[in-house]
Parts: structure tokens; sequence; C-alpha cells
């Protein structure tokens, strides 16, 4: 056998035996690195939610928190808006390892798991009562504090054009393993500030201006037209149908800081600026 033959076998026979960083190759769910299907993160409890999931504990300091607004839609049902805090969504991992500040929100309404979230805004159907938002890993195990799930409740009471909201991490108790809500008494919601707009034609009245907001204050835009239409508030991708001569009301969060314009779709109207600081 010649010499360069003999590097060649030495090559082919070594190769099989190698993977990530050199040890033995792991087969991992496409799109997610070696660390994530091989990490782990916080205590695994023997315990489990009502859907038969495992508790993951992690001290206080590290754990997620959640807070959800529930915002009238105009067709009917809830938008749901989630705050979180030392957490992201990675709806191109799950199914992987459980790794701190990861994974996603799996919504529970009147108790019964309904929909799962892999981002901030959701939707919830008409007819619901209460709303329960529950932080999951991304290994579907549920991010818990004190044995406890991390989640937050929001009663839905159904008035037109007045948006729930949870109660701020840690204002109240959390409803345990068990999945029964703890009694809870959401503070009542700043009303905030309403602008009324009316669309005559080409013209809005008043003309269009900049709004100025402060990040975290609750915007309703009350609006008229006399043909219909869609409003749409950039930014925050959210929109109002209008009908000829029917006041219509989108009520929003102010979460997001910038410059924000507020038009209609089919007659291209900017009716207002949003500047949020």
């Amino acid at each position: 056998m010649t010499p360069l033959l003999s590097l060649t076998v030495v090559l082919a026979a070594a190769l099989p035996l190698t993977g990530c960083g050199g040890r033995a190759t792991t087969h991992h769910k496409p799109g997610t690195t070696h660390q994530e299907a091989t990490g782990s993160s916080g205590t695994l409890l023997p315990a489990r939610d009502e859907t038969g999931h495992r508790l993951r504990e992690l001290p206080a300091a590290d754990a997620p928190t959640v807070r959800a607004e529930a915002h009238p839609d105009p067709e009917g049902g809830w938008n749901v808006h989630l705050a979180v805090e030392r957490f992201r969504f990675t709806p191109e991992s799950t199914g992987g390892a459980a790794l701190p500040g990861r994974g996603h929100a799996r919504l529970l309404v009147d108790g019964r798991e309904t929909a799962r979230m892999y981002g901030p805004w959701g939707y919830v159907p008409p007819g619901a009562h209460t709303l329960t938002v529950r932080l999951h890993a991304d290994d579907h195990t549920v991010w818990a504090v004190s044995g406890s799930p991390v989640q937050t409740t929001v009663r839905l009471d159904g008035t037109p054009g007045t948006p729930a909201t949870s109660p701020a991490p840690g204002a109240s108790a959390t409803p345990g393993a068990s999945g029964t809500p703890a009694p809870t008494s959401p503070p009542p919601a700043d009303a905030g500030r309403t602008v009324t707009l009316t669309i005559t034609g080409k013209t809005v009245e008043p003309p269009p201006s900049r709004i100025e907001l402060k990040k975290g204050e609750r915007l309703t835009l009350r609006v008229t037209a006399d043909r219909a239409d869609t409003v749409h508030v950039h930014g925050y991708d959210r929109e109002l149908r209008l009908s000829p001569g029917t006041p219509a009301t989108l009520t929003l969060l102010a979460d997001r800081t910038g410059l924000f314009e507020v038009e209609t779709h089919e007659s291209g109207l900017v009716l207002t600026q949003l500047v949020v600081r």
C-alpha cells in the first residue's frame, strides 16, 4: 500500500467517529444547534400541570415573567398581547432542549388549552370568560417558580371597547401545578387617551398631525367614515374595519417606541402619526 493510499484509509475510518466539537455525533432537530439539542436548564419536578406537562423549576431571579392584555376585536373575540421579561419566543427550536429564557406560550381558555403563541400577539374567539397564559420551554415542560407554573390570568368581561389586563408579575398569587386559577382582582384598566377622527371623502378631521404618547400609554382611536374602508396602524399591525356612518373603535397599548403612521388602505389617507417615546 502506498503512503498516500494509507493516509486516505486512515482519514476515512476516523470521520464517522467525530461530530459537533469532536464528540460523537448527536442527531438533533434540523435548525437547532448541538447545545440546543443537548442542553438543559432548571430542575425537572415530578409535578405536572393539568395538561400533563412536567414542571421545570427555576430560581425566581432567573425565571421569566409574563403579563397579558386582551383587547376587544371589532369582529368579535379578543386580541391578546403578551409582555414578557427574561424570555423570548423561539419557534425555530420548538422540540429542542430547555434553555433559559426561551420557549413559547400556551393559552388556556376557561381552563382548557386551546392554542400556542410563538410571538407576542394572539387571538381568543368570542365567548371566553377567563384566559390563562402559561410559559413553556422548547421541550414543552412548564417554566415554574416555587412549584407553580409561570403564568398569568386575565378575566374577559366582554365589555365592548374595554381591554382586559392581567396583574403585573408578583401582584397576585400564581395558579399552582393543579391548574386551578388562583383568585385575582385585576386593577381597573386605565382608560388612557381617546382620539376621534372623521373621514369625509378625502378630508380628515381634525387634519392629520402627530399624537405624542409615552411608552406604556393606552390609546383609543374612534373613527367614522362615509365609506367602507380599513384603518391600519403601522408598526403595531393593528387593523380596524370601517362601515359607512358607523363609528368604529380600536384600542392599543403603546409598547413600542418610534414613529408610526395610521392610514386607510382603500383610500390611502394618512389619518395621524403616533410618536411613542
